[in-house]
């Protein structure tokens, strides 16, 4: 990572690099600019949705090396050297839903949208720890986000749904 100011706004910048959903991109952003920022606006990634800004409604969910992270609570400088994968970075290259993705289609997930890529980062992380979840599994896994337009009733199916798909894939 390397540092600059930027004559503009007389503000430090960093040179940031992340590899985000197999590709690297290096990135010029203030030193204060939120990952979930750096990949809506610098990226254009626009799939992380940013809701609460707090951590607390799990829209913003990616994964970091593999793990489920806010990105609105990660500076983008913290993400330097590390692999992220957004939603859009789950499907395969051919356009072939991701199990997870797949199971909110079969299942009717979804309403509004704006919480499901969060969701669908938050299952698709559970799922490998976790490939055979009960009821109140499927309900544990997504607990930690939040949607306003559900009941949760079909995003739970989804879960299981997403599990029988994966054994299905292997993903």
């Amino acid at each position: 990572m390397t540092t600059a100011d930027d004559p503009a706004s007389g503000e430090q910048t960093l040179v940031v690099r992340l590899r985000v959903n197999g590709m690297w991109h290096e990135v010029r952003v203030p030193g204060r600019r939120l990952l979930s920022d750096a990949l809506r606006h610098d990226l254009r990634l626009t799939g992380t949705h940013v809701g609460c800004e707090h951590g607390v409604c799990g829209a913003c969910t990616v994964l970091l090396d593999g793990e489920p992270v806010r990105s609105c609570l990660l500076l983008a400088a913290s993400a330097d050297g590390h692999e992220l994968t957004t939603v859009e970075g789950l499907a395969e290259p051919d356009g072939t839903l991701h199990p997870v993705q797949q199971a909110f289609v079969d299942c009717h997930g979804l309403q509004c949208g704006f919480c499901t890529p969060g969701f669908v980062m938050t299952i698709a992380a559970y799922l490998r720890e976790n490939p055979d979840p009960d009821e109140d599994d499927a309900l544990a896994a997504c607990a930690g986000n939040l949607c306003r337009c559900t009941g949760y009733q079909n995003i739970k199916a989804a879960v299981l749904r997403a599990a029988e798909l994966s054994r299905g894939t292997g993903r």
